[in-house]
């Protein structure tokens, strides 16, 4: 049975005929074994474009790593009771977390009359939390959606090269921040360069891979979330603990921004803009001449489509577990006695190793799943992974370190497939000519919710409080609720998006079908090499 196009005749894929000549084509070649026979370039390209992924994903998440030892430099969040490190006594940390009271605290002996703890800036609060979402988010998102309708338009590869810059530029100068603001000002600095990542990234590999390897060359893309993730956990906790020239914390933001600014140059230099795979010359000039305000709407209309806007709820819902414990997880791990090394031995390779697992063979079973039963098969691969993944969650919270640590090893396999795959879907939904303004407005959707679902765990986790438990018991609760609570709800919602994505799939081909965007056969742009014309 053939692939994609076969099947459903897909409005944005290149299409193939299942014949030619009378006698059924030979299946292209899937998995990492097809992405590895296409042309050197477009690996290159591939690698380029993991490697911005991962420095996306590194200085987002940077703020979460150094959140404490930042806070009490800069002097910001919420203050709380922490063990004091720099007196000898027998005190853990669990013994001083668990005081919620200044006097009580500072004092607060062990047996030998040591005063082991300190009142301090904790990292945590309303401040922290704006840092982490709506700061971030909601020029994150807001911009991603006018950039992703210019990259339909124009050079994404110097859109995306700019973008890489600016955002690398605006970590490193946050080593230098003094005040609130400045974190603030420089946060909002690096939202608005990363909104046109993945946009921009998720265009450019629709057209250097034909659709059979799709799938698979978004999860190798979506290393960069683990690749980053971790990177940020190592840098984080070892670079601060190293304190290089006395300013602890300040170089990991050095380090992570440096490396962006020199690849962004080199993107601009080598990366040569492929021809547009499913768009005609006519569509594309009719497109131009379309205003902003003319474009969004049409675009609007696409995801009031029920696949299209549960696809986009239920990856929403999936995104905001990803984001609470991401914002949450270096927190979690101190309240419960672990230290900053003891966090980064382990984080700083298991959401690597696993995570890339885990989106890779997520694409690659997609793509198997898709030539048997169809593009409704990856929804059903995103469902069954949520449900499977979501005992292993509940155990990260629940189990005693190591155990909590192991117990992620399946999530991120299990648990991380749902990314490259929704994205695969999405593309395969909308018509070419607004593919990268699809993914931006699909990101400001689960962005805005997921991205700003952080700001909900302190006043739930107040409430547990409350009720009379302790700061960590108050957190692990919390947690419960929005990490493996939202991996069940995610699996539900894209369970109610399989009832309508049939009838969307055939509209989206018919509408593109009229709109004369779909190639030819043998157009396709597998071994794409680009021109100098077309950079």
């Amino acid at each position: 049975m053939h692939l994609i196009s076969n099947l459903h005749q897909m409005a944005v894929d290149e299409l193939h005929d299942g014949e030619q000549g009378g006698a059924p084509a030979a299946a292209a070649p899937t998995g990492l074994r097809g992405l590895l026979r296409s042309s050197g370039y477009s690996l290159y390209v591939l690698l380029l474009l993991l490697l911005t992924y991962l420095l996306n994903q590194l200085d987002r998440y940077m703020l979460a790593i150094v959140a404490r030892p930042s806070a009490q430099e800069i002097e910001f969040g919420d203050k709380g009771c922490l063990l004091n490190e720099t007196v000898k006594s027998t005190l853990e940390d669990g013994n001083c977390t668990a005081i919620t009271t200044e006097t009580t605290c500072t004092s607060f002996v062990d047996a030998d009359g040591h005063h082991g703890c300190k009142w301090d800036y904790t990292g945590t609060g309303t401040e922290y939390n704006l840092l982490a979402g709506p700061v971030f988010i909601l020029i994150y998102t807001f911009a991603g959606i006018p950039m992703g309708l210019a990259a339909d338009l124009y050079n994404r590869k110097l859109l995306l090269a700019g973008a890489l810059i600016l955002w690398s530029t605006c970590t490193f100068l946050t080593g230098f921040a003094e005040e609130y603001w400045e974190l603030a000002v420089l946060r909002f600095g690096i939202g608005f360069g990363e909104a046109g990542c993945t946009p921009f990234a998720t265009s450019l590999l629709a057209d250097y891979f034909i659709p059979e390897l799709r799938g698979t060359a978004l999860g190798v893309y979506n290393w960069g979330i683990y690749f980053g993730y971790s990177m940020a956990y190592a840098i984080g906790n070892f670079i601060t603990d190293a304190n290089i020239m006395d300013m602890g914390w300040r170089w990991s933001y050095f380090i992570s921004g440096g490396p962006g600014i020199l690849l962004g140059i080199l993107m601009i230099f080598t990366m040569k803009e492929p021809q547009r795979a499913g768009v005609t010359d006519e569509s594309r000039a009719a497109a131009r001449q379309k205003t902003f305000v003319q474009r969004l709407p049409e675009m609007m209309r696409l995801f009031f489509r029920p696949s299209l806007f549960l696809l986009c709820f239920a990856g929403a819902i999936r995104n905001a577990a990803g984001y609470v414990w991401s914002y949450s997880t270096q927190t979690f791990f101190e309240g419960i006695g672990q230290t900053s090394t003891q966090i980064g031995a382990y984080m700083s390779w298991i959401p690597l190793v696993a995570g890339s697992i885990g989106v890779v063979f997520g694409g690659f079973i997609s793509d198997r799943v898709v030539s048997r039963v169809g593009p409704h098969g990856r929804v059903w691969v995103i469902i069954i992974s949520q449900l499977l993944a979501a005992p292993f969650v509940f155990c990260v919270l629940f189990v005693e370190p190591p155990w909590a640590y192991i117990s992620l090893i399946p999530v991120y396999i299990i648990g991380e497939m749902w990314i490259p795959i929704t994205l695969a879907v999405l593309v395969e939904l909308v018509p070419a000519e607004i593919r990268t303004a699809a993914v931006a407005f699909y990101f400001f959707v689960i962005s805005n919710v997921g991205g700003n679902m952080p700001l909900l765990v302190d006043p739930v986790k107040q409430a547990f409080k409350n009720a009379g438990n302790s700061e960590i018991d108050a957190l692990r609760d919390t947690l419960y609720l929005f990490y493996p609570g939202e991996y069940i709800l995610g699996a539900l919602l894209y369970l109610l998006a399989l009832f309508s994505l049939r009838r969307d799939l055939r509209i989206a081909q018919e509408e593109s079908a009229r709109a004369g965007s779909i190639q030819k056969d043998g157009e396709s742009n597998e071994g794409y090499e680009p021109t100098a014309e077309e950079t």
